[in-house]
């Protein structure tokens, strides 16, 4: 009866299409499933292989006798033919440092814990939301759409009411970063941890290392420290603080063989990791050969160490001479000089933490001009502003010194807003790199000595939200966009990251965007003693964080694994940023002008460089020793002719000649009296 009013209902516009997918089980029912995918093996006992894409590491597929299941998942699963050969995933050797790979979870058994169903929520891509459920199993997304059919055993979590979204992807942060004589106190445990308390599933950190040091060397340190420490996936930029013909060909291997798609030059921090600006044209074209993004700290570092110098002459000392002595202009400067020298190179541009509005507008009106370009405003800029510099309490202003510094033109964070929702700013980091009370106290003396950093690993979800969407300047998908899709797209690791998809890593939060939380040091995960949105109130929280297909941040409670997450390589040559650059060389190639052989004179230069021996007489225009010719006949009273020139190359004038009077007595003004009766 139930097969006979399904005959009887109504058919819809979908029904035209092949929304329906061959069912496991020709015994039973046949269910409807969504237009949005169904995967047939979704009840194999196996994760999805992805052997053809080039951004997931293969895995091994070993023939091994089919272990035994409960006989309840067993009524689950399709019939399979006599013939098939059991799949089992095995897990990957641990990864070397030489080999770019992403270390599988280990997922020997597809037992429940790896298999997840959200059901009820709606889900927001970059480009559209709408209702859905989402199937998980072994860290991959399998089904979305409605009335899902799945194996048995999965946990379900309820999202009614909620968002479903791509975890956030931090495109800049500095965990546990050597810099100014002491290291960020939040490593790759603590930094990571406290990113998926936030929201962030994915960060991508920077190996920085100091000039002379092999880049290859620095990545190896990175990877060290952060593969035994990470809680989340992440990536990884190279900074080039020196240039030789050995960094460019190590920035070659990075590329080929390490998973590094990006590269940062510098132009501040004179003498330790500046560039000048021919090493930064060169190193703008090897990354244009490379198919590498590049990206630039845009300050003026001579000018900066000039003006911090009469700073401290005029005793000034504290937190507030930091910003004095890097003004707005400095950093729009350096801005357009890397705009303007990574243009001359064909190389795409990333401009890392835009913090000023002018910097902005320079971004901004170089994309309005066709130019590739990538702006990247900052948690900090979004959220606060530079009047802290001038607070009375020295650790306060000193906890929010970072460089580029904060603006104290306080219409700064809604002015990079307004840019960022509409697309003249495109994505979003932290510029995470924390220090204590303690280490900032290096610089008491001397505002030169503070360590430049602050927090935001942990906040920028929750801060993008209030600022962005709950102030009515973006929309959920714009949100999605800037937090995580174009990260996702410029690094070329879409739609493995960034969506909300079939196929996709299971990176989600599900997030409440009418629940409420007040940011504060004494209650976030981080390590540092400081938060620079002390008291904010935000909208938008997150109630779970699934990184990889395991719950981490279950109603609030937090639950991290040290060492869980992967190394995600980053290929070159992305479509968002390459994908115009091949057509655009071509139009723009200079072009000879073919033109018929010069036959004329040389002019002879003697070896001193001598050229008197050129006689001026020789102008073919008119003779420097010519005397003033008339061009028109006199009139018939011999008077000149008024509409003669009396224009001369020798600067003669037609009554040189005549006497001059030292004035002339005149009854009448030209023009007539200006007094008297008419």
């Amino acid at each position: 009866m139930a097969d006979k009013k399904k005959d009887k209902k109504e058919k819809s516009p979908e029904d035209d299409y092949d929304f329906f997918a061959p069912h496991p089980h020709p015994t039973k029912v046949r269910v409807k499933q969504s237009f949005f995918d169904h995967v047939p093996d979704a009840y194999d006992g196996k994760s999805i292989a992805f052997n053809e894409s080039p951004k997931r590491s293969p895995k091994k597929v070993a023939e091994e006798p089919k272990p035994e299941t409960p006989k309840e998942e067993d009524e689950e699963k399709p019939a399979e033919s006599p013939d098939k050969t059991p799949v089992q995933e095995t897990v990957a050797p641990p990864i070397k440092m030489d080999v770019v790979t992403a270390d599988p979870w280990n997922t020997k058994d597809s037992s429940a814990q790896s298999r997840l169903l959200i059901k009820g929520g709606k889900i927001v891509n970059d480009d559209q939301s709408f209702d859905a459920d989402i199937y998980i199993e072994d860290g991959i997304i399998k089904q979305v759409g409605t009335n899902l059919v799945i194996p048995g055993g999965a946990r379900t979590i309820e999202a009614k009411g909620k968002l479903v979204m791509p975890g956030g992807i931090d495109t800049h942060t500095h965990m546990q970063l050597p810099f100014m004589g002491t290291y960020a106190v939040d490593d790759f445990y603590s930094g990571t941890k406290a990113a998926l308390a936030g929201g962030t599933t994915m960060i991508i950190d920077f190996v920085l290392d100091q000039k002379g040091v092999s880049l290859l060397e620095a990545y190896d340190k990175w990877r060290g420290w952060a593969d035994g420490k990470v809680c989340c996936d992440y990536g990884l930029h190279v900074g080039v603080t020196w240039w030789s013909e050995q960094v460019a060909k190590e920035m070659e291997t990075l590329c080929a063989d390490k998973g590094i798609n990006s590269f940062k030059m510098f132009l501040a921090y004179k003498d330790v990791f500046m560039l000048n600006d021919a090493e930064l044209y060169e190193a703008f074209v090897r990354c244009k050969e490379l198919g590498a993004l590049g990206m630039v700290h845009a300050e003026n570092g001579h000018l900066i160490a000039e003006k911090s110098k009469e700073m401290v002459k005029m005793g000034i000392t504290g937190p507030e001479g930091h910003e004095m002595c890097r003004p707005e202009e400095v950093e729009a400067e350096a801005t357009q000089r890397a705009i303007t020298i990574a243009n001359q190179a064909s190389c795409p541009l990333y401009v890392v933490h835009v913090m000023s509005k002018s910097s902005a507008d320079v971004v901004s009106k170089a994309r309005r001009e066709g130019k590739v370009v990538f702006g990247e405003p900052i948690a900090a800029s979004l959220g606060t502003d530079g009047t802290h510099y001038w607070n009375k309490c020295w650790r306060h202003a000193a906890g929010h010194v970072m460089g580029p510094p904060l603006r104290p033109d306080s219409s700064t964070p809604g002015y990079l807003m307004d840019l960022l929702a509409n697309n003249d700013l495109q994505v979003t980091g932290t510029d995470n790199c924390t220090f204590n009370a303690d280490q900032k106290a290096l610089g008491k003396d001397d505002f030169r000595s503070i360590p430049n950093g602050v927090n935001g690993v942990e906040d920028r979800m929750s801060v993008i939200w209030e600022k962005g969407v709950h102030s009515g300047k973006m929309d959920p998908c714009r949100f999605v966009a800037v937090t995580s899709t174009n990260a996702a797209k410029i690094f070329n690791i879409y739609p493995q990251k960034g969506r909300i998809a079939v196929g996709s890593d299971a990176d989600i939060v599900i997030w409440d965007p009418k629940d409420t939380r007040a940011i504060s040091a004494k209650t976030h995960h981080q390590a540092v003693d400081f938060n620079i949105f002390e008291g904010m109130v935000c909208h938008g929280v997150p109630v779970y964080v699934i990184t990889n297909g395991h719950v981490v941040l279950d109603e609030g409670q937090l639950k991290v694994t040290q060492g869980m997450g992967r190394f995600i390589p980053t290929p070159c040559n992305a479509e968002m940023v390459y994908g115009r650059v091949a057509k655009r060389d071509l139009a723009r190639l200079p072009q000879k002008v073919d033109r018929d052989a010069y036959t004329g004179s040389v002019v002879k230069i003697t070896s001193n460089g001598d050229t008197s021996a050129v006689k001026r007489d020789e102008n073919p225009i008119v003779a420097d020793t010519a005397s003033f010719q008339h061009s028109r006949p006199p009139t018939r009273g011999g008077g000149r002719n008024l509409q003669d020139s009396s224009f001369a190359l020798s600067g003669e004038q037609i009554d040189d000649k005549a006497p001059r009077r030292a004035q002339i007595r005149t009854s009448n003004p030209p023009g007539g009296k200006s007094s008297g009766l008419w």
